[in-house]
């Protein structure tokens, strides 16, 4: 996705090339901030830099200074619709080819010079034979980039590398040649037997070409979990749907590619396909399967005049659907840029891990040679000298450190798209795990925010189908909002209604007319009067009852009498209280926040489980920000969840803003997390995933720099062998990256 923008704040994204380890993104990040108005960041992981940069600086001036560094650059370019695993392949195929010659050849070497029966005469020159491609065609890349580096003054993993093997390689040659390591029956230099003073006659090509193979191994492996961790994006990328029927206005359907599809273009969708572009039904109705956005199963039912979101799958009939939203303003879109954004993004721990590699290297070719000088002037000859300095040079990665974050990222942000849960960044990481008070906005949020039909109290003798018949077919005529929520709840329970005759509104009181010969009222309490009709006292006391807990109490009278009281209200979503349960059992404390009366509030409190004494009410819109900010003045750490624009300034306030997808744009933009699908307990889905990718992030930092603080004395006390070295440096990144590829196994709770 190219998210490319000019004027006098531009904003570039730029894929890199050439880049082998931690310290080239933080080379490459240190040249480009270099340049007046520019700050850019690189990550090693997604190959990516992100670059905000002034009017002044072109896009050519930035790949420029980039191929300066000794890298290439380049804009992205659309993905072509091709199989991810024939993409893989494509771009894996050049190191596996590496890898299996280095593998084949580099075996024979190591197993004939660990295992002295295999050492026949001449064996050394076999190995030489062996060896050389290995450390030239296989090791190719590290050469070339560690001699590109070179030329630009500067040191990289591939420096290490490199130099490490062409030592042992070298020094085995002058062995070869020079000393008398070509001697037939020689002893293997593990045993540490020196045939000459000076001991030129050991050889290290085992070392050299094991080195070579292990390494490669580690960049096979960590380019494909590298792969798996960001499958997730690049399968949100490809769910859209690349054509789109359109129905011109003479009625003719034409298939045209979906970029051609413009705001207010009609379009047909058949049963099977995937909806073209967000958009609005104008005609059919269906059931449409949105899992791959939300991560919600259950299809939802769709009808006129209802929105629906590119890509999700029409499971049902035929749809006609006029466009609202294409290209990158659309739903899925927006939701591909939240998580490319939070990839490329950086949390303060990665910017030190990214600060300690752009000069760990410099530092281990020091080290190394510090450890060459003292080996020698201990006296304990050229041959333990020289393999300690080169141990040093092997066993030191700076990859692991820098894979540690946004491998992770890659992998947990990638994990939340597919569950329906979108991190803004990984600073938002941070502030899942200090939180521990939840607002959490009632109409929208904890409730559905549309009237319901909630309880029904019918008179003795009286029938609660037949309330439902006659109520909700009269009420199935008006559109007012308490008329449509009584029609839907008779709809849900009886499933068709009788068409009603001589139907009549009495504005600000009801409804009237005749269902099935009965003449039927359905209303106000004062309608009733109108027809000199009473309450009987058992309905007058729950239309009390109703009213007092906040809700719309509705009466329903037929041949003379009043028969039944309606309840109607905002409903409660069916999963809000498990919510508040998942949410207390991770650490957090509810509060419930609305603009509506006490009661009305705490009756919604009680039904999910929420303390009257947690409850604020009457709050105006403007006022929930003082009451977020109250809270923290207070000490707490408070995570706020809304939906609406009137919850846009209190989710921007809040340490840790939950925006609900079913939303307004203004509240998403203000959030720090968006919760795709309208289910509450998607919040505390969310909240646990951010939590488990820091954690993640924590335990990838924690083992390499562990890994570097243990293994580079060892390496300078002599007691690694260069070849174990290389093995070892080569399975800290892969063990990093496999670790960060366990986020891929997180489940939403059941």
């Amino acid at each position: 996705m190219t998210t490319t923008t000019t004027g006098p704040d531009a904003e570039t994204e730029l894929v890199i090339g050439g880049m082998t380890c931690a310290s080239c993104a933080a080379r490459i990040e240190k040249k480009l901030n270099r340049m007046d108005g520019v700050t850019a960041t690189v990550n090693y992981a997604t190959e990516k830099a992100r670059v905000s940069h002034s009017g002044d600086v072109s896009v050519r001036d930035l790949i420029a200074t980039v191929e300066k560094t000794g890298y290439t650059a380049q804009e992205p370019e659309p993905p072509e619709p091709r199989h991810d695993d024939m993409a893989a392949d494509d771009e894996l195929r050049p190191l596996r080819e590496r890898l299996v010659t280095a593998v084949v050849l580099a075996g024979p070497v190591v197993a004939m010079a660990m295992i002295p029966a295999l050492q026949f005469e001449y064996w050394q020159w076999l190995s030489l034979t062996l060896a050389a491609p290995v450390v030239t065609y296989a090791g190719w890349p590290f050469h070339r980039a560690a001699f590109t580096n070179a030329r630009h003054g500067a040191a990289t993993m591939d420096t290490l590398i490199s130099v490490g093997t062409a030592a042992a390689f070298g020094w085995s040659l002058w062995a070869l040649f020079f000393g008398t390591a070509g001697t037939p029956g020689m002893t293997h230099p593990f045993e540490l037997t020196i045939t000459r003073g000076d001991g030129a006659g050991n050889l290290y090509l085992e070392a050299a070409a094991g080195v070579t193979a292990f390494i490669l191994a580690g960049r096979y492996f960590e380019a494909r979990s590298k792969r798996k961790a960001g499958a997730a994006l690049r399968a949100l990328l490809e769910l859209g749907a690349k054509d789109v029927t359109v129905l011109r206005p003479d009625g003719d359907e034409r298939t045209l590619p979906l970029a051609e599809l413009k705001v207010g273009d009609r379009f047909l969708v058949r049963p099977g396909e995937k909806i073209a572009t967000d958009g609005t039904v104008v005609e059919g109705s269906s059931a449409v399967d949105a899992s791959m956005l939300t991560g919600e199963s259950v299809p939802v039912e769709v009808g006129v005049g209802d929105p629906v979101t590119g890509a999700t799958v029409n499971a049902g009939g035929r749809l006609v659907v006029e466009a609202t939203r294409v290209g990158a303003d659309t739903r899925l879109a927006r939701m591909a840029k939240l998580v490319e954004d939070a990839q490329n993004g950086k949390a303060a721990a990665q910017r030190l891990a990214d600060r300690i590699s752009g000069v760990f290297v410099p530092i281990v070719i020091a080290l190394a040679l510090g450890t060459l000088g003292f080996w020698l002037g201990n006296g304990s000859g050229p041959t333990a000298a020289f393999t300690a300095a080169v141990a040093v040079l092997i066993i030191a990665c700076p990859c692991a450190l820098g894979l540690a974050t946004p491998t992770a990222l890659l992998v947990g942000t990638g994990r939340g798209a597919q569950l329906g849960i979108l991190i803004k960044g990984p600073e938002v990481l941070e502030s899942t795990r200090k939180v521990d008070t939840v607002v959490l906005d009632k109409t929208g949020t904890v409730t559905t925010g549309r009237m319901a039909l909630t309880a029904l109290h019918p008179a003795d003798g009286t029938e609660e189908a037949e309330v439902l018949r006659l109520a909700g077919a009269l009420e199935h005529s008006s559109e007012h909002p308490i008329a449509r929520a009584v029609a839907e709840g008779a709809l849900e329970k009886l499933g068709s209604l009788p068409a009603p005759e001589d139907f009549a509104n009495v504005p600000g009181l009801g409804v009237q007319g005749v269902v099935d010969g009965d003449a039927v009222l359905v209303g106000r309490e004062r309608l009733l009067a109108d027809w000199a009709m009473e309450l009987p006292e058992e309905l007058a006391r729950a239309k009390a009852d109703a009213e007092a807990a906040g809700r719309t109490a509705v009466v329903v009278a037929w041949d003379g009498e009043a028969r039944a009281v309606l309840e109607v209200a905002d409903a409660v979503k069916a999963t809000s209280a498990e919510a508040i349960t998942r949410l207390r059992a991770l650490g957090l404390s509810p509060i419930l926040l609305t603009g509506d009366n006490r009661a009305v509030a705490e009756s919604v409190a009680r039904e999910v489980g929420i303390a009257p004494e947690d409850v604020v009410a009457e709050v105006l819109p403007e006022d929930k920000v003082d009451v977020v900010k109250r809270l923290q003045r207070e000490g707490r750490s408070v995570a706020m969840v809304g939906d609406g624009v009137n919850d846009a300034a209190a989710l921007a306030q809040a340490d840790l803003g939950l925006a609900m997808g079913t939303g307004t744009d203004a509240a998403i933009e203000a959030g720090d997390l968006t919760l795709v699908r309208g289910d509450l307990r998607a919040a505390a889905d969310a909240i646990r995933l951010a939590r488990r990718t820091l954690g993640t992030i924590r335990t990838n930092l924690f083992w390499a720099f562990a890994y570097n603080v243990a293994a580079l004395p060892l390496a300078a006390a002599g007691l690694l062998n260069p070849m174990l070295a290389g093995a070892a440096m080569a399975f800290s990144s892969v063990f990093v990256v496999g670790n960060s590829l366990r986020l891929r196994s997180f489940r939403a709770a059941d």
